[in-house]
């Protein structure tokens, strides 16, 4: 069993990232913005790490050792892309959304190399390739996208995948410093509230999600609660098999996050946009890791 659980664990956040794509964009839909957003994510995502942590026996709390990771992972893990993804999910499709957060791996490898966690080999460099030209396709044409004028929104998306993949390599690098997964993303998203809210009330971006209770308040808590589940994941993943391998689950976000936004949105795509999935894909495959990096778990 022990040999199959990274895969399951991949499957099983594939899927809750990928569900949380169409989620979000029903959350942004009554023109909530980012750190309001972001504020009532943290908070679940808190409750559904803090319930678990609550009830295992006492363990020990992170020190001020801890801070520079907890910090990192709150800035790069949640606050910088999920803001940058909330912002572009206002005017793109959530499908493209979807399509685009499969570059993860791409941009997880050049930082994997950077850092001497991966080796370089020219067929990865073909998949990083795939990806660039897919983003073209994407911007370029001026067809693909429902809107064309919402192209720029792109780049919002492709920094958050470039954090995502900044973050993993940090945790596969430096490691959890004697913490679990659970109180690094509980302890993280506190240390991140601490930071959000002010935010928020200064830009005049908080908003009470109980006065007008409605589908994109439901939608959001989906998205929050998939988020945290799959970002638990992730880290647990990265630590058992590398960066890279756990970038893997963008196979199964796009895939995911295309057909939920298909069935529960109603999206429909020009053969551009379906092209620069074909596009993801291939260079998904040829970024993909040696098979001794999936056995490390």
């Amino acid at each position: 069993m022990n040999r199959f659980l990274p895969t399951i664990c991949l499957l099983g956040m594939g899927l809750a990232w990928g569900l949380s794509m169409p989620m979000t964009k029903l959350a942004v839909s009554t023109g909530h913005e980012h750190f309001g957003i972001l504020i009532w994510q943290m908070v679940l995502v808190a409750i559904l790490m803090g319930i678990p942590l609550a009830l295992r026996p006492r363990t020990n709390g992170p020190r001020l050792r801890h801070l520079r990771l907890l910090l990192f992972v709150a800035f790069f893990g949640t606050m910088v892309p999920n803001s940058l993804s909330y912002i572009a999910a206002g005017e793109l499709p959530s499908g493209v959304m979807a399509i685009i957060m499969s570059l993860i791996p791409m941009f997880s490898l050049p930082i994997a190399l950077i850092w001497r966690l991966e080796v370089f080999e020219w067929k990865r460099l073909g998949g990083i390739i795939f990806g660039a030209v897919a983003m073209f396709v994407l911007i370029a044409p001026g067809t693909s996208l429902p809107n064309p004028s919402a192209a720029p929104f792109v780049l919002f998306a492709v920094v958050a995948t470039i954090c995502y993949g900044l973050e993993g390599n940090y945790v596969a690098k430096f490691g959890l410093d004697g913490l679990d997964t659970i109180q690094v993303v509980f302890y993280s998203s506190l240390l991140g509230l601490l930071i959000i809210i002010p935010t928020a009330l200064v830009t005049d971006q908080y908003y009470n999600p109980f006065a007008n209770f409605g589908v994109p308040e439901y939608a959001l808590i989906v998205a929050s609660l998939g988020h945290g589940f799959a970002y638990a994941c992730l880290l647990w993943l990265v630590g058992r098999t590398g960066p890279v391998f756990a970038a893997q689950v963008s196979y199964i976000v796009t895939v995911a996050g295309v057909a939920f936004s298909i069935f529960l949105l109603k999206e429909s795509y020009s053969g551009y946009i379906w092209l620069a999935l074909a596009l993801v894909m291939i260079g998904l495959f040829l970024v993909q890791p040696k098979a001794q990096s999936v056995e490390q778990g």
